[in-house]
């Protein structure tokens, strides 16, 4: 362990450099440029389903990927390699979206998924070595840390490209199409630059001992086939699970194509970049309030009621008519999506072994990191078939509906009766 503050500030950036992408890319221009350069020639619908189409591919993946990933990271003593690896392909394939061509919208789906092959893949490393950072009893504030270096660093570089769209001639570009462009190579930059730290000034336990791949995916596997048995034998951590999957898809699917649906109903590119602004800022002090809710109410009480926010922001979402409309549903979601994050993990804990914790929380974390599998194709397909994007996006409410139903019957008592976790 080199758990120096160099090597946990070090580490933490990698949260700084790497939510550029989910900011400025993920959530932000990428949805407004594959509707307004590279797939002019398809109708709304047909790019609402063609972007949630490569979404779930991109999920799925690494829904695949992940316990092999997961297996190497820990016993193969390979975390950085890894991170590297993934690094490499995000960066890359972020940087290959500025020569991309108007109308290859086929080409820009596939460069895009897999940049967020590379950007989800390194989180699994990532994540890891937050044990090599720091020792146990500051792992809490040393991954708060990273957590609020994203928010930050995410928010400030999408607010720098949103001036540039907004204002190309300030800053020497012949238009916003150019700055959009040049946004996407920023990101690469950004994220490249702010990786170095990580991979100069964080060790890792174990690096001798590096299986080779046959070896990597049995464990892997195993290690799959043993946490899915584990989480069988405790129904509580196994339903909460069940509803987790349904209502977090949920939520990834808003953050991922909120931006396209404004664009399909014909609110201006430049107004939904300034309503993202607005909750990345307003998450992070919300999910402290949530948190405060969570102490006095409990954490399953708090999970329903930003499930309820949500229902009712869908539903209002599906007959607004204006951009103010949208700005002050940025509010509302800015004000619940960190907050059902962070009681969903205080939850959890509640209702795990608490000598099973790793590997318990290793299956949490990969539910919802590659989570939006079902839910960017169903508001495509729905909008497709109904031939109207606002009846595809209220079909979101039904993975919050089924969530909700199955977290309502997590039974919180009978877990601690079991011998969990006492509540904080």
């Amino acid at each position: 362990m080199n758990g120096s503050r160099r090597a946990l500030w070090s580490w933490a950036l990698y949260d700084w450099a790497n939510s550029a992408f989910a900011t400025t890319v993920m959530a932000g221009f990428f949805p407004v440029f594959f509707k307004q350069y590279w797939a002019t020639d398809l109708s709304a619908t047909d790019s609402s389903f063609q972007l949630g189409l490569g979404n779930s591919v991109a999920s799925l993946l690494l829904v695949v990927l992940a316990p092999v990933l997961g297996a190497v990271a820990d016993r193969g003593g390979l975390k950085r390699r890894l991170l590297l690896l993934f690094t490499l392909l995000g960066v890359a394939m972020t940087g290959a979206l500025y020569f991309v061509s108007a109308g290859q919208w086929a080409l820009a789906v596939w460069i895009y998924v897999a940049a967020q092959l590379g950007f989800s893949g390194a989180m699994i490393p990532y994540d890891a070595l937050l044990l090599d950072v720091a020792p146990r009893e500051r792992w809490d504030s040393g991954s708060a840390l990273g957590y609020a270096l994203g928010y930050l660093g995410g928010g400030l570089l999408f607010a720098l490209n949103v001036l540039m769209v907004l204002y190309p001639h300030a800053f020497g570009l012949p238009d916003p199409t150019e700055a959009v462009r040049l946004a996407f190579l920023s990101v690469a930059l950004w994220w490249a630059v702010f990786s170095v730290p990580v991979l100069l000034f964080v060790g890792e336990g174990g690096e001798r001992e590096r299986p080779p791949l046959a070896t990597g995916l049995r464990l892997g596997l195993r290690q799959l086939r043993d946490t899915t048995r584990h989480i069988r034998q405790v129904r509580p951590a196994l339903l909460f699970l069940a509803a987790y999957w349904l209502y977090i898809d949920g939520v990834d699917t808003v953050v991922r194509m909120a931006v396209d649906y404004g664009l399909a109903l014909g609110f201006a590119a430049n107004g939904l970049m300034t309503a993202l602004l607005i909750t990345q800022f307003v998450g992070f002090p919300a999910a402290l309030a949530f948190g405060r809710i969570g102490e006095r109410y409990g954490p399953k009480q708090g999970i329903l009621l930003a499930i309820l926010v949500y229902l009712l922001t869908i539903a209002w979402a599906s007959r607004m008519e204006s951009a103010a409309e949208f700005y002050l549903l940025a509010v509302v979601i800015g004000l619940v999506q960190g907050g059902i994050q962070s009681l969903s993990r205080s939850l959890y804990a509640r209702l795990i072994p608490p000598d099973q914790a790793g590997e318990f929380f290793g299956f949490y974390n990969m539910l919802g990191k590659f989570a939006a599998v079902i839910g960017p194709v169903l508001v495509g397909w729905v909008g497709v078939v109904s031939g109207s994007p606002r009846i595809g996006i209220l079909s979101v409410g039904a993975l919050f509906l089924a969530g909700a139903v199955l977290l309502w019957r997590v039974d919180v008592t009978a877990a601690r009766a079991a011998g969990r976790p006492p509540p904080a």
